[in-house]
């Protein structure tokens, strides 16, 4: 009897144990980690709004970390590592990704948007936001964010208020062709470099000056190293947050559900806050001692002329890409 009720009770703790095992198993907390190579920026913003969206949603099902300022890695790495799944996310402006996903470079193309709110307006189109959530899946990848960065200006070490000015310097840019190539059109040289390479080039030399959003300058303290900035007004950086798809499907359809809104709702709510910011850091700028100049009239219509002629060359060379500028155009012009 005593064997009997030995037996019984090591079956009763092993049966147990092998419930507790699968309960943990079942609710296993998912780790998401986020990686951004920007701080203090709206990048930063929507990834804090959007691990506060997730929490509002699941609750402990997924545990968010967040990685800003290049923590694991220069940007072409973690563009790598969401690709191989060993980071589940990253947000980039979508320049950064065209070697993943050449679609993307229809993003950069200058004079797209009116403004900020032009640019939302398309971005949240609903056919075209549940278009543009699977535009790279076939990479391997998939959009669960979308949002307005800030123009594009070049800063210089020395001031630059003209075309001509630009001629002959060094400056890093982004590494789409859409900013490489209008570069060189106008008689510039690009050199496309890693964030965490830009301040070392610029103190040696290396670099005479770089293309950026006033945020990017402001949060990592530019001004301590040049003083002028150009707004050339011919695009606006748009950043995009993408997942690794494998991951994404390895998830729960709640959880899969939870990410799609929290994404979605985090574009919505972080609009404002980066329309506000890039006048602050503007702001900023000027009290840090920086100046912010402005093409003349007959100078930006000549760069623009020719920016939209090398641009419609390199969105019209491959059809995929063609295709997916001419869809973006359709909607940008119904959203005017």
């Amino acid at each position: 009897m005593n064997k009997l009720r030995k037996f019984l009770i090591a079956g009763l703790v092993v049966l147990t144990f092998g419930l507790s095992a699968v309960g943990k198993s079942v609710n296993a907390e998912t780790v998401m980690k986020m990686a951004s190579a920007t701080i203090n920026d709206v990048q930063h913003e929507w990834q804090k709004t959007f691990a506060a969206e997730m929490q509002a949603r699941v609750g402990d099902q997924v545990k968010i970390e967040l990685y800003p300022a290049s923590q694991l890695g220069t940007i072409p790495r973690m563009a790598e590592g969401v690709l191989l799944g060993t980071i589940e996310s990253f947000i980039s402006p979508t320049a950064f990704l065209v070697g993943t996903e050449p679609k993307l470079k229809i993003f950069d193309a200058p004079g797209l948007f009116d403004s900020p709110k032009h640019l939302a307006r398309v971005i949240h189109n609903p056919e075209y936001r549940d278009h543009l959530e699977q535009m790279a899946l076939d990479k391997g990848l998939r959009i669960i964010g979308a949002i307005y960065n800030s123009p594009f200006i070049v800063l210089t070490k020395e001031p630059a208020p003209s075309l001509d000015s630009l001629k002959g310097l060094k400056i890093r840019t982004f590494a789409s062709p859409l900013q490489i190539k209008p570069m060189e059109a106008i008689g510039a040289s690009p050199l496309p470099l890693p964030l965490t390479e830009v301040v070392p080039a610029l103190q040696s030399g290396s670099i005479d000056g770089m293309l950026a959003g006033m945020p990017i300058l402001v949060a990592f303290k530019y001004y301590d190293i040049a003083k002028t900035v150009t707004d050339l007004q011919f695009s606006i950086i748009v950043s995009v947050n993408v997942v690794n798809e494998t991951w994404f499907q390895s998830q729960s359809p709640e959880v899969q559900t939870a990410i799609q809104e929290s994404g979605r709702a985090a574009e919505q709510a972080v609009l404002q806050w980066g329309i506000d910011n890039v006048a602050r850091t503007n702001k900023v700028w000027l009290e840090k001692g920086g100046q912010i100049l402005e093409l003349s009239a007959e100078d930006r219509a000549r760069m623009n002329e020719t920016f939209k002629s090398v641009s419609d060359d390199i969105l019209n060379a491959e059809s995929d890409v063609a295709a997916e500028y001419q869809k973006l155009l359709g909607v940008v012009e119904a959203e005017r």
